[in-house]
């Protein structure tokens, strides 16, 4: 915890010092820095000091030790600040926003990359395709800008050179959904030209040294960034970047975010052109200028897709429109062809930068919200902007950043040192007034309307006529003569730091500024020859044609004149306060230890000047006697009444302040509080903490009792609407029975009268509940149709029809032609018409083994092809009684050859096809196999059906015992003499009989083909 962190780390906040003063602030800041700690608090505001090193102080660890923790828990960290206002927009749905100052190289952009790690690292903890998306472009979105907006400086290896506020969408759960980056002031004027030891964006070099040699080949450049003039004074500067390892993460990070192949095709075909068109020279021969060397114009124009004679033709000439209507072309001279290229090569990269703001924007970009459906959308904004400039020679682009400083100054100072005692005087809190420098009368001095320094660029630039910087700058001088914070040397004669008709100092907060004047009015002006802009409109690169709608215009076409550059950063810096304004921020103060980059040293003056200008001091001062909380008391009450006996559920006192009061005492930290007219004001956030704990240690318990009691109800109203379902259910359900009573009564009345008693009626469907009534009432119905068909059957035919019901059991269906539909004879030997010749001998012979064995009827007889003990196929005739199976010789006077009891048969099996084959299987293992041949009666008849039914009905009626019947679809197993046989069947194209023939593991059964 931060109180715990040792003695010899020096005071965590500076609100603990034991006097406020600059010696005592700078002791405790040094001593932090010497011992490694780079963050101080001064309340909620943290102090960062560069380290120029690595620190082992931002991994996976340290985040979970910050992640849901309240500030003063854990040492000062970034992670801390993040956090908390993670939290103040998760918790109180409040838009909050991080403001990132400090002078270049104090650690910004570093600063705000880390912020950004944190709060990717802190949400969507079930880890959302949608989001984690989300989160990746917004982490690789710093890449891509860093590449194409940062520049070494001589203070800064990798300094800003725009400004960025990006804003992080986030839904109720506080998962990130979108965002947006806003751009501001991208300094153009580095891609032609660079103070001495410092670089052109890093996209530059990133390209010549990191692309591959087919890449550069195809852009026409060389492995150089000496080779091209807008490269050549950041050649030889050494960096701690790497610019081969860096284009390789910018090119990866423009795919994870979406770019097209083609999109960042075109980025680096965008940046060859640059480079090339940097290159290009002009001569004059008096009258005409010419461009040294066409190659270089070929490959601009083929990198742009434009045509190359109006690529020169751009460069040379000036389209311009008279008041009349009429179009002329002015050739340049030698000096504006090169004015002209510059700024063509300055508006390409401003251009191509905003694209690339606005293409990310339109990734990451909130998209189908309803703030109905998916709840309120609140924002946590991260600004990460250039910090005050002072370097020898400073110009426009300084005096626009200088500019913006002092606006976010007035903003921190407007939130946290007046608004602070502003509110304390309203709400009648006691309080000792701080004295503290408003910035206000320097910000007027550059913005306000006709007096301030950017009116007076306007209006020169509005002039009619040759207006130079220096008219511009006498025109300053005569107005601003009496303001205190702007001097020159034609005001003071005697300071010799300034020359005449050259510079001009404010005294701004930070510190005295020197301003050169010139190029102020060009670069205010922004001026680009429209044949340029109607040059790149014209291109057939859809990517480069995008960058410039305003090249549609027609030549004669009269537009309202633009706003400066001045005013547009104005305008944009305005609306940046205000955006600022209304969110609830955090402050990360960033200070510079010294210029040499240095790990160890800390430059006293150095930083003494960076304190001041600040307002540190003034800001602990308004901490140390003011109070780090306050809300309303209807607001406080709200959050914090479950945690008072007194006040929940609601509370029965004359006031909401009387009921604050009683959370208060009852908690026992009246002394840490103040009572204004409408709010609470908390000293410390200790006590703040308490309340948060006891409150989160309630709110699960207050959730289940509401669930309970929620669920209880929900239970109640589905318990009543399940009663009422099932009352309308058992009501629907009788009266479905009651109807299918009546249908089937309807269907069925008269079939008693009818020719098939009811067999064709349809039964009607049966309810669900029925349906088991309904199987058991059809199938009564058809044992009453049976039984009324079955009586009027003779008592003759009973037999034939209990032997063929008995097979239609046997067979399952398994068998197609079973002999069903025709008279069942059984005796076919002794019939005349089946076995004319030999009935009367079979008669004869049947009577005298009735006579001798004592049976009472034959079941069935007739005769076969059978397979004999030497394994060959005999004729014979079966013999089939309700005691013995007879085996006969037909040619000698049937002749019994052999003699089985009924009761040694076990059952029997036969095929699914036509043939006669029929194996009767018996108890001993030695089976009977044999082929029923057809009489004269009918040769087609299929009598194994009639045996079947009569063996089985014979055994299942009279002996009460099963005969097994198995159909074989493929082949028939038995056994002979104990030995496995298996029979199969054929068809045979000239056999006239079936006939049985050895195989190898058995018989085949031969038949005719058809």
């Amino acid at each position: 915890m931060a109180e715990l962190e040792g003695l010899e780390f020096g005071k965590s906040d500076f609100v603990l010092l034991d006097e406020v003063t600059m010696e005592q602030f700078m002791e405790n800041l040094k001593l932090r820095f010497e011992k490694g700690r780079i963050y101080t608090y001064i309340g909620e505001v943290v102090v960062s000091v560069n380290p120029y090193r690595q620190m082992d102080i931002y991994g996976k660890d340290t985040i979970d030790a910050y992640r849901g923790r309240e500030l003063y828990e854990n040492p000062p960290h970034l992670y801390a600040v993040s956090d908390a206002a993670y939290k103040a927009m998760k918790r109180r749905a409040k838009d909050t926003c991080i403001v990132i100052s400090g002078e270049s190289g104090a650690g910004k952009t570093e600063a705000s990359k880390y912020i950004m790690q944190y709060i990717a690292a802190i949400t969507n903890p079930s880890q959302r395709a949608e989001v984690e998306s989300v989160k990746n472009v917004l982490l690789k979105s710093n890449c891509v800008l860093e590449a194409f907006g940062n520049a070494k400086t001589n203070r800064n290896d990798n300094s800003s050179r725009f400004g960025k506020y990006m804003d992080i969408n986030f839904n109720f759960n506080g998962d990130p959904t979108g965002g947006h980056i806003n751009n501001y002031l991208l300094e153009k004027s580095r891609v032609v030209q660079q103070q001495d030891g410092e670089r052109n964006f890093h996209s530059f070099y990133q390209l010549l040294r990191g692309g591959s040699d087919e890449m550069l080949e195809s852009f026409h450049l060389q492995n150089d960034a000496a080779a091209y003039i807008y490269t050549r004074e950041g050649a030889a500067a050494t960096t701690s970047n790497n610019d081969r390892s860096s284009h390789k993460a910018v090119m990866n990070a423009l795919g994870v975010i979406g770019f097209s192949e083609e999109e960042i095709s075109s980025i680096y075909q965008i940046l060859a052109s640059i480079l090339l068109l940097g290159n290009i020279q002009f001569e004059s021969d008096g009258e005409n200028v010419q461009v040294l060397g066409q190659e270089a114009v070929k490959h601009i124009s083929e990198l742009t897709s434009t045509d190359p004679d109006s690529v020169t033709k751009s460069l040379l000439f000036r389209t311009v429109a008279t008041g009349g209507g009429e179009v002329i072309e002015k050739g340049h001279s030698e000096q504006d062809a090169c004015f002209g290229r510059d700024a063509f090569a300055k508006a390409l990269y401003e251009r191509l930068f905003g694209w690339i703001v606005s293409r990310i924007n339109s990734i990451i970009e909130v998209k189908d919200y309803n703030p109905v459906l998916h709840g309120k959308n609140t924002v946590i904004g991260v600004l990460d902007i250039y910090g005050f400039e002072i370097f020898d020679n400073n110009s426009f682009e300084q005096f626009c950043i200088n500019y913006c400083n002092e606006k976010l100054q007035q903003l921190f100072i407007e939130l946290i040192l007046q608004q602070e005692q502003g509110e304390y005087q309203r709400e009648g809190i006691t309080w000792q007034h701080i004295d503290y420098f408003n910035n206000q009368i320097i910000v007027d001095l550059v913005e306000q309307p006709h007096k301030g320094i950017i009116s007076i660029l306007d209006e020169a630039c509005l002039s009619v006529g040759k207006v130079t910087d220096t008219v511009c700058l006498d025109s300053m001088d005569t107005k601003l003569s009496q303001h205190p914070h702007y001097t020159s040397r034609k005001l003071s004669p005697t300071d010799k730091t300034m020359d005449f008709q050259k510079h001009f100092r404010i005294r701004h907060y930070a510190g005295d500024v020197t301003y050169s004047v010139e190029g102020f009015l060009d670069k205010n002006k922004d001026l680009l020859f429209q044949d340029f802009k109607r040059l790149m409109y014209n291109s057939s690169n859809p990517v480069l044609k995008e960058m410039w709608p305003d090249g549609q215009l027609s030549i004669t076409e009269v537009t309202k004149r633009p706003l400066t550059a001045a005013t547009l950063f104005k305008n944009s810096i305005v609306a940046l306060v205000d955006k600022l304004a209304c969110k609830e921020p955090y402050y990360v103060r960033c200070i510079k230890p010294n210029e040499m980059k240095s790990p160890v040293l800390l430059d006293d003056a150095r930083c003494q000047h960076q304190v001041a200008y600040l307002g540190l001091l003034e800001n602990v001062m308004v901490r140390r006697a003011g109070f780090a909380y306050r809300q309303p008391y209807a607001r406080f009450l709200q959050r914090y009444k479950m945690t008072c006996e007194y006040t929940w559920p609601n509370h029965l006192m004359g006031s909401d302040r009387e009921a604050v009061e009683a959370i208060v005492t009852q908690h026992g930290f009246q002394d840490d509080v103040a009572y204004g007219h409408t709010k609470l004001f908390v000293r410390t956030p200790r006590s703040l903490f308490s309340l948060e704990q006891e409150r989160a240690a309630l709110i699960p318990i207050l959730v289940l009792f509401l669930q309970k009691v929620w669920r209880g109800a929900l239970a109640r109203s589905r318990c009543r609407r399940m009663r009422a379902v099932y009352t309308i259910m058992g009501v629907y359900k009788r009266f479905k029975v009651k109807a299918h009573f009546w249908e089937v009564e309807r269907r069925f009345a008269g079939v008693r009268t009818t020719a098939d008693y009811g067999k064709s009626v349809d039964w009607p469907t049966p309810p669900a509940a029925l349906s088991q009534f309904h199987n058991i009432t059809v199938m009564l119905h058809r044992r009453w149709w049976a039984r009324q068909i079955v009586k009027n059957i003779p008592p003759s035919d009973m037999l034939e029809v209990r032997a063929k019901v008995s097979a239609l059991t046997a067979l399952s269906g398994e068998r197609k032609d079973w002999g069903v539909g025709r008279a069942w004879e059984r005796d076919y030997l002794a019939n005349v018409r089946d076995s004319p010749q030999t009935s009367s001998g079979f008669i004869r012979v049947s009577k005298e083994l009735k006579n001798k064995d004592e049976f009472s009827q034959i079941l069935f007889s007739g005769s076969c092809r059978k397979v004999n003990r030497f394994n060959r196929s005999t004729d014979r005739s079966l013999v089939v009684t309700d005691k013995y199976i007879y085996k006969l010789e037909p040619k000698k006077q049937y002749k019994v050859l052999k003699k089985v009891p009924l009761d040694s048969f076990t059952g029997v099996s036969v095929t699914s096809g036509v043939d006669q084959m029929v194996a009767l299987h018996t108890s001993s293992q030695d089976d009977v196999l044999l082929c029923l041949q057809r009489g004269e009666l009918s040769p087609n008849q299929d009598r194994v059906g009639e045996l079947v039914g009569s063996l089985v009905d014979h055994f299942t009626r009279v002996r009460k015992v099963p005969f097994p019947v198995k159909v074989c679809r493929s082949a028939l197993q038995l056994h002979m003499r104990g030995k496995p046989k298996s029979v199969t069947v054929e068809t045979r194209a000239g056999q006239t009989v079936a006939d049985f023939k050895k195989s190898r593991d058995g018989f085949i059964l031969l038949v005719p083909a058809n």
